[in-house]
């Protein structure tokens, strides 16, 4: 359940906003959009970002990665982390997973 979560510096989760963060996902071909970290821990601070696990569609490039980065803090007011599990430290990759919470 997303309610109450987090989501940078002064924003706080809406319905509109998760609505605009899964929008402009699937428009850079993005999926299966979870969120990690600290905004996942309802711990985000002054200054946080926000982190993000997605999954592309085949064909999907850095071109697309880079837009989405960009269209998601342009939406959110804050810097964005967008990764794959492939992208993760080795160390993190069977953590993260499971402590994401899916939008």
């Amino acid at each position: 359940m997303t309610r109450g979560l987090q989501l940078g510096d002064h924003t706080r989760a809406t319905p509109a906003a998760f609505s605009g963060i899964l929008h402009i996902a699937a428009e850079h071909g993005a999926h299966n959009v979870r969120v990690f970290g600290a905004a996942a821990r309802r711990d985000a601070g002054e200054g946080s970002d926000i982190d993000l696990l997605v999954e592309f569609e085949p064909g999907r490039t850095l071109l697309d990665h880079a837009a989405l980065v960009a269209d998601l803090e342009e939406l959110l007011g804050c810097k964005v982390d967008v990764v794959t599990e492939s992208d993760l430290y080795w160390l993190l990759r069977r953590r993260i997973p499971i402590e994401a919470r899916a939008l």
